[in-house]
């Protein structure tokens, strides 16, 4: 009797049985399939190891999506709905934004980017940072905030901003190019923050920065959900894979609720004099 949509159980009991023989036979010879799409380590030719790059569990913080990378639970996005508390006049006072980006001591010329930009509290900062001759590059992957952005760039006569959608894997930069790219309170709601920091380190130059703002989660009076936080040391931790090219260069903790964690991109090494 043919299986349908609805998956009809076979007569056979025998015959359900090999059925899922055949499932963990098939399970050990093609790993991939049950892995995520494209997020399965590649194996060394001296070993048959495999192993998922995220895991994904029942059992997870309700603000999270249940899947976890290095440990860490992935928080749920904040969607465009979220806009007005990212806009609050309160922001100042709680996170001190002009400070943060103040302290990253942007030149006139410099190219950088606001990776998950949102509605562009951190692009309108850094775009007065950098001039007129400088360009701040806005990513996310809401095309709501994007818009909302548009608004304002035109409203306000802003001229060196660009706006760039992104896809959950990529932040679709040009390789070689940024001076900076940033991340505020972002970095912990990317699906695929491997991916993503493979092609955030591709735009860097060498020599350019990776800054993460996340609030601490090492402090238990910052009153954000759990999984919104992060600790300098998982920061560290997920940053710091060799393939990313990137090397902490410092934290600074100047700001009320969150951490700057900064990366260096690595110059290429030149090859040596025969």
């Amino acid at each position: 009797m043919p299986w349908d949509s609805r998956i009809r159980r076979p007569a056979c009991g025998w015959f359900l049985s090999l059925g899922w023989l055949g499932l963990l036979v098939l399970a050990a010879l093609v790993p991939s399939v049950f892995a995520d799409e494209g997020n399965l380590e590649t194996a060394s030719p001296t070993t048959t190891r495999t192993r998922p790059r995220y895991e994904y569990r029942r059992q997870h913080d309700p603000n999270g999506i249940g899947k976890f990378y290095m440990g860490r639970e992935i928080a749920r996005v904040m969607g465009f709905g979220g806009v007005l508390w990212l806009e609050r006049k309160e922001r100042e006072d709680e996170e001190s934004p002009s400070r943060l980006v103040k302290a990253l001591k942007l030149q006139p010329g410099d190219v950088v980017a606001d990776i998950g930009a949102g509605s562009g509290v951190i692009t309108l900062l850094m775009a007065d940072a950098v001039g007129p001759e400088g360009t701040v590059l806005a990513v996310d992957v809401q095309q709501e905030m994007l818009d909302r952005l548009g608004g304002k760039l035109k409203e306000l006569n802003i001229t060196n901003v660009e706006l760039v959608r992104g896809t959950p894997k990529s932040p679709r930069l040009k390789p070689g190019t940024l001076d900076l790219a940033i991340m505020v309170d972002v970095y912990h709601e990317f699906a695929f923050p491997y991916e993503m920091m493979l092609e955030i380190s591709k735009a860097m130059k060498p020599g350019g920065r990776v800054v993460f703002v996340e609030y601490r989660l090492e402090d238990p009076r910052v009153p954000i959900k759990l999984v919104h936080k992060m600790s300098e040391d998982q920061v560290k931790k997920e940053i710091s894979l060799p393939e990313f090219e990137l090397k902490w260069q410092e934290t600074i903790d100047i700001l009320p609720r969150q951490h700057i964690v900064i990366f260096e991109k690595l110059a290429a090494e030149e090859p040596e004099e025969p």
